[in-house]
């Protein structure tokens, strides 16, 4: 029966039914709907494809650590404040900056972006060090809002359970990148302090270049001091008068005698006292050679002048007192110099065409 079927169907002639026949409401087949399926999935993966090369993620490195597409957004926010102040002083500009004006031989915001890399790239190199010598995990622009929502989430814990918390109760990413830096630069300095090699030659030797400046605390003073009562009623010019009275004069001795009811005593002061009075009398003896008379300081109805009688510097206390202080600003002073070669010797490689995808809006200025 099929293959007589067959036959009957072979024997009525196609053209017995017209093409115009074919329903019209009939839709494309499933092979075509595949078909045009597959070519709109591979357009959109070729636009896409474009969109990334467009707007790439890595826009920069540091001895082969990747820079960020959203670190650098993250750097140009943070610090287009300062790069405003900076071109309002140096172009005396008013008003909001328009970050495509140009200023000097460049945009602002190309001055901006120069910036932002060049803090990138001293920062990166700090956190490198720190990642190797065990102080945090990654120097990554991922580790350290890592690290933020960490801390802030602490910092929320302990309040909801009434513990004290010190600073802030939440940082923005610019603050804490501020305080994580600088708590990541003290830890590293303190890990580097023996390798550093400050020597105790180093030490004295920094103390014998300028005896003076470490001496204060172990310098003993002898003066006099004239305190002269402003008269009622005196004159405005009353204290320039008195100032070329003293100056004429051989001394504070003479012109206690010769000023109504002035005062002249003698003392000994130990340099180096802590409170504010302690302080302002060491800034004012310690400027003075023997003989030297000081400029007046004025004061309520009343004039003060210092003489300078004489001067002891007990150079093994001073250097006492001073070699630990000497050593740490050493070892600072090496620290410093130690991180500028590291940036110096560092690697630094800059997409120029993915950094120049990045425009003043995308900052959010």
């Amino acid at each position: 029966m099929k293959r007589t079927a067959a036959k009957r169907t072979a024997a009525k002639p196609a053209a017995a039914k017209p093409a115009a026949a074919k329903p019209a409401g009939r839709g494309p087949s499933r092979r075509a709907l595949a078909l045009i399926a597959g070519i709109v999935t591979a357009l959109a993966a070729v636009v896409g494809a474009g969109v990334a090369l467009a707007r790439p993620d890595r826009v920069a490195a540091v001895d082969g650590h990747p820079v960020t597409r959203d670190e650098l957004l993250f750097h140009l926010h943070r610090l287009a404040p300062a790069v405003q102040n900076e071109l309002r002083n140096q172009y005396h500009l008013q008003g909001a900056i328009d970050w495509t004006a140009r200023t000097g031989d460049r945009t602002a915001f190309q001055r901006l972006t120069r910036r932002a890399l060049d803090e990138i790239h001293r920062d990166k190199a700090t956190l490198i060090l720190a990642r190797d010598k065990g102080l945090i995990d990654s120097p990554d622009h991922a580790d350290f809002l890592a690290d933020l929502d960490a801390e802030n989430a602490r910092r929320a814990d302990a309040i909801a359970r009434g513990e004290v918390v010190y600073g802030l109760a939440e940082f923005s990413p610019e603050e804490y990148y501020s305080h994580r830096l600088t708590e990541i630069t003290t830890a590293l300095r303190q890990r580097l302090e023996p390798e550093l090699g400050v020597t105790d030659a180093e030490v004295r030797q920094a103390f014998d270049a300028d005896r003076e400046a470490w001496s204060a605390n172990a310098t003993t003073y002898t003066y006099s001091k004239l305190v002269v009562p402003v008269p009622d009623g005196a004159p405005a010019a009353y204290g320039q008068a008195l100032r070329r009275r003293v100056a004429e004069a051989g001394g504070l001795a003479e012109v206690a005698e010769r000023e109504p009811g002035a005062t002249l005593t003698t003392a000994t002061y130990q340099g180096g006292g802590p409170a504010a009075h302690d302080r302002d009398l060491t800034a004012v003896l310690g400027g003075l050679n023997e003989g030297q008379i000081s400029a007046p300081v004025p004061g309520t109805g009343q004039i003060t002048y210092y003489e300078l009688d004489g001067r002891t510097v007990d150079e093994q206390a001073a250097f006492a007192g001073y070699a630990r202080r000497i050593r740490q600003s050493l070892i600072e002073e090496k620290f410093t110099q130690f991180l500028q070669r590291r940036v110096a010797d560092g690697h630094v490689e800059v997409d120029a065409a993915a950094v120049d995808t990045i425009n003043a809006e995308d900052a959010r200025l």
